[in-house]
């Protein structure tokens, strides 16, 4: 498994929280609703609304994850150390999603904190 395929797999969960998003739209609103222009805020359920917080993040999270990767990737500076990085940063996201769908704060902000550190690792190995 390289920094890549890392980046590839959270690209994967990504495009799943963007799913799991619209599925808990489906359930509280109609069709119609969602094929307007939607001018009018309707409510969802508060799961769908978690689901909606971690997508908005996780898309944050890709934009300061994948830059890194493809640095390091054309730099050549990719070894053991980026590579752990990079898996630290996978597995903390994969944490993230479930447990902010269900309100668990203290693992969230744990998982969110581990993500964040390894992304900030992998920038300073491309330095």
């Amino acid at each position: 498994m390289t920094e890549l395929t890392l980046l590839a797999a959270y690209g994967l969960l990504v495009m799943l929280t963007i799913i799991l998003q619209a599925l808990g739209s489906f359930r509280t609103l109609s069709i119609g609703y969602l094929m307007s222009a939607r001018d009018e805020p309707r409510e969802v359920g508060r799961m769908t609304n978690r689901i909606k917080r971690a997508l908005d993040n996780s898309v944050v999270a890709m934009a300061l994850f994948a830059p890194a990767v493809l640095l390091l990737e054309v730099q050549g500076k990719t070894d053991a150390n980026s590579l752990l990085a990079a898996q630290v940063f996978l597995v903390a996201r994969i944490i993230y999603l479930p447990v902010y769908a269900l309100g668990v704060p203290a693992i969230r902000t744990l998982a969110w904190t581990a993500g964040f550190a390894a992304t900030a690792i992998l920038y300073f190995l491309a330095l």
